[in-house]
């Protein structure tokens, strides 16, 4: 069985395109493009950032820490869950 694909047109840096998706996944996309072209319009204020080329690569890779920010918080909330578990089931088995 196939997954099926939607066609969705976006804006990016000022200008449209044309991405393919798997079909429910559109808003997805949407909110994707949105939330890179407020990280590049952000980038773009800044005095330093002067090309969409630049804002866009900073926007990226402020998006890229965030993301692994979260997966380590992630890691950190897993180990600490596995071992309050491992504590209640040493504390039920001395009972």
């Amino acid at each position: 069985m196939t997954d099926k694909v939607s066609q969705v047109a976006v804006t990016l840096l000022g200008k449209s395109h044309q991405f393919s998706c798997s079909e429910g996944q559109e808003q997805a996309l949407v909110d994707a493009v949105t939330l890179l072209n407020d990280r590049v319009d952000e980038m773009k204020r800044r005095d330093t950032v002067r090309t969409d080329q630049n804002a866009l690569l900073m926007a990226a890779l402020h998006l890229c820490h965030e993301y692994q920010a979260l997966l380590q918080e992630r890691q950190s909330v897993q180990q600490s869950g596995q071992q309050l578990v491992a504590r209640l089931s040493e504390h039920l088995e001395d009972k």
